[in-house]
């Protein structure tokens, strides 16, 4: 059912998110591998399994950003990182950022339609890697100084742009 990119996206993902977390300073609440009960009221985040999680990023996340349509692995592997991370539509933005920092033309409308798709296809996978890295690492700096309570997690976001 899983293509191998998912699946060894999913394990990046997993590197990133822990277990259970009931942190009272983070946004998304309740989480386990990810999965917040704050996005999930219905599920009972404790009990969540990894394949019940895999079968949520795989459909909420996977398909709708269109990561099995990215040619590049590692490209794929990082929008779907950061669509977990920061909400699929700011996900899109940031790679659409990127792309235009990269020399693309594209609109900065969140939504991953043909024209931004060719555009992340065509487009030279390291320097829009890089670019997507600087572009996350801006966003959480944003978050961050916007909302001073969030400012104990910015190491860990900032390592996960970067990887």
């Amino acid at each position: 059912m899983y293509s191998h990119k998912f699946l060894k996206a999913f394990d990046y993902l997993m590197y990133h998110e822990g277990g259970y977390v009931k942190d009272p300073k983070d946004a998304g609440g309740e989480t386990k591998y990810g999965i917040s009960k704050l996005s999930y009221p219905k599920l009972d985040i404790k009990n969540l399994t990894r394949d019940q999680a895999k079968k949520i990023y795989f459909c909420d996340f996977w398909l709708k950003a269109k990561c099995e349509d990215i040619v590049d692995e590692n490209i794929a592997i990082k929008l779907f990182d950061l669509a977990v991370h920061s909400g699929i539509q700011q996900a899109i933005r940031l790679i659409q950022r990127a792309l235009r920092a990269a020399g693309e033309q594209v609109a900065e409308d969140g939504i991953i339609g043909p024209i931004t798709l060719a555009a992340i296809n065509k487009s030279d996978p390291t320097d829009l890697l890089a670019a997507l890295k600087s572009e996350a690492a801006g966003y959480y700096r944003l978050i961050a100084n916007a909302n001073p309570s969030q400012q104990k997690f910015i190491e860990g976001w900032l390592r996960r742009a970067y990887s």
